[in-house]
């Protein structure tokens, strides 16, 4: 017994599923610019501060895979995909308060908050950035999929909803990079302030309530206007659970074709380009650019502000690009001659970090402070400079978030594989390389004096790899025109 793939729907519809990627990246936008510091903050050293992020890929690691098992397989009346997509953004919102209050429950259960240790604050945080986490991998596999499924077989209209998911990814990092760059967002909401909360926490609270509320509109509004047919479990063939799923999602990697192995092999080298920088760049702007001192002064704050700053320009860099790809990625080898050519602008980027780093490092030692005064804040000519490095790099970046799951769903609908744990296997290595970087980014810079450049170099050097093996050894997907392959009804 076979199921077709579900006829395309109008380009309408595919809007509205890809904004849920606006409400999705908004909190991920926070999370990159805002949560480094804020767990510094309370107490954990930045060669540690890597290691809390462990929690994103290794989540994402059995998460993804696991949901898109289950989400190809679901036979739920409210659909296979959409069932997810509500369960994780419900879930965002329980990890948002945990992460936004954690410096209160830890005063509340015995941290001193006179103290720059909070452990219990720590612990709270982390189990918070573990669900929160969780549920972003809960949003984005599914939302990604019922992309794929309401694309038909209409492989313009799959890059086209990609180019979407993206589009949408960069507005959320307009909001949640213009919120974090607030200093003021917590007038707002006058309750975040708290005795144990100061103003830059204040404000991580009020952008979290912004962002839970923007999530649940736009998953009501999608989930609420685009329905999706219940999946026949006869054609479905046998359920699997326990070790019969992880089985099967074993045997889906030995059954891979050439051409997803090394579409797997380019983004797990992409990614570790990617990671060193995305975790650390506001940290490197107040560090290395603003020669602060985390909880000391004003300089390190002042850097962080300006990091998200340029992130936000990142973001509009980000979303324009995003629409520029469909046109840019026409004809057979436009896919992957494009992401080739954006990890070799990937790594001219990251190598320029040096460059800024020696210049401000040279005018602070030109311009010398006395009595144990702050350094002066770096000119406006280096603030430029790096502020040039993040928008610059909003354009390989979208090609990132668009062009390797477009082609994992194409790759994916000729072979007959089930959209779900197809891109949860992509997403595979994706988290894996975040994992290795997160394990070796802390020492890694701590043996360099402590500084965020060796993640960055290392960034540099996977990013020209990956490039390399884009536009030499990576298939072209079929033109537009083929027909996928029709889906056998018990490989999902």
């Amino acid at each position: 017994m076979v199921s077709s793939p579900e006829p395309s729907s109008p380009i309408s519809k595919i809007i509205m599923v890809a904004s849920i990627a606006a409400g999705i990246q908004f909190g991920w936008a926070l999370q990159l610019s805002l949560l480094t510091p804020y767990v510094q903050q309370l107490g954990v050293p930045h060669k540690w501060a890597a290691v809390v992020w462990l929690c994103g890929p290794i989540s994402g690691l059995l998460v993804q895979p696991i949901v898109g098992y289950y989400s190809d397989r679901n036979t739920s009346r409210f659909g296979r995909r959409r069932p997810f997509i509500a369960a994780g953004a419900g879930l965002v919102a329980i990890a948002v308060f945990m992460i936004g209050y954690a410096a209160d429950i830890g005063v509340r259960v015995g941290d001193s908050w006179e103290k720059s240790t909070k452990p219990r604050a720590v612990a709270v945080f982390v189990v918070g950035f573990w669900i929160l986490d969780v549920a972003n991998n809960m949003l984005q596999g599914p939302c990604r999929a019922f992309l794929a499924d309401i694309s038909g077989s209409d492989m313009k209209k799959m890059r086209t909803a990609n180019a979407l998911f993206s589009f949408f990814m960069a507005v959320g990092n307009v909001l949640g990079y213009a919120a974090g760059s607030l200093k003021s967002l917590y007038k707002i909401f006058p309750f975040t302030t708290t005795k144990a909360c100061d103003v830059y926490c204040a404000n991580l609270k009020s952008c979290f309530f912004i962002s839970i509320c923007l999530l649940l509109v736009l998953t009501i509004l999608a989930l609420t206007a685009v329905k999706e047919k219940p999946y026949d479990k006869n054609a479905m063939g046998t359920g699997a659970a326990g070790g019969a799923m992880l089985g099967e999602i074993f045997r889906s990697f030995q059954q891979l074709k050439k051409p997803m192995w090394i579409l797997l092999l380019v983004t797990c080298l992409n990614w570790v380009a990617w990671f060193g920088f995305l975790l650390f760049d506001t940290d490197w702007m107040g560090k290395e650019v603003y020669g602060g001192i985390v909880g000391k002064g004003r300089l390190y704050e002042m850097g962080v502000r300006a990091g998200s700053l340029g992130l936000m320009l990142n973001a509009f860099v980000l979303g324009a690009m995003s629409l520029a790809i469909v046109y840019f990625s026409k004809g057979v080898n436009g896919p992957k001659r494009i992401w080739g050519v954006a990890n070799f602008f990937l790594a001219i980027c990251l190598l320029m970090t040096i460059v800024v780093t020696k210049m401000a490092e040279n005018y602070r030692h030109a311009n010398p402070t006395v009595g144990g005064a702050e350094p002066l804040p770096p000119p406006a000519g280096v603030k430029a400079g790096a502020l040039l490095i993040f928008a610059a790099l909003g354009i390989p970046q979208a090609v990132t978030f668009s062009i390797p799951f477009a082609m994992a769903s194409i790759f994916c609908s000729n072979s007959g594989a089930g959209q779900g744990l197809s891109l949860g296997v992509l997403n595979i290595a994706i988290v894996v390389p975040q994992m290795f970087v997160s394990v070796i980014s802390g020492p890694l810079d701590g043996s360099f004096g402590g500084g965020n450049l060796p993640a960055f170099v290392l960034g540099a050097v996977a990013a020209v790899i990956s490039g390399i093996l884009a536009l030499v050894v990576l298939p072209s997907p079929p033109p537009d025109h083929a027909t996928p392959t029709v889906i056998p009804a018990g490989i999902h």
